[in-house]
């Protein structure tokens, strides 16, 4: 059983990583610091986004417009982190013994 937690904590830990990756790749795109016509650029590009857009598209429409300050990933990375630390709390108790 802990075995899953702790897959779980690690899935949790990458997709994360992932939300950040993808949202420092849009800022440098928005910023023209890297092209997308660039393949490698492209390709993980694409990844990321359909990868992380599933999660952030129903936060983004509940979400107020705030004039182009997108903090749906801030919004998910905090939910998830608070999952990851219900998921702890419960091992712990569970190899303790409430």
């Amino acid at each position: 059983m802990l075995a899953i937690f702790w897959l779980i904590d690690t899935v949790v830990g990458i997709y994360i990583f992932m939300l950040i990756a993808s949202a420092i790749l849009s800022w440098l795109v928005a910023f023209n610091v890297i092209n997308t016509n660039n393949r490698f650029v492209y390709m993980v590009g694409d990844f990321l986004y359909r990868v992380t857009e599933p999660a952030l598209r129903p936060i983004r429409r509940i979400m107020p417009d705030l004039g182009g300050i997108d903090i749906s990933p801030i919004i998910l990375i905090l939910v998830l982190q608070f999952a990851n630390m219900l998921i702890q709390t419960d091992v712990r108790m569970a190899l303790v013994g409430y």
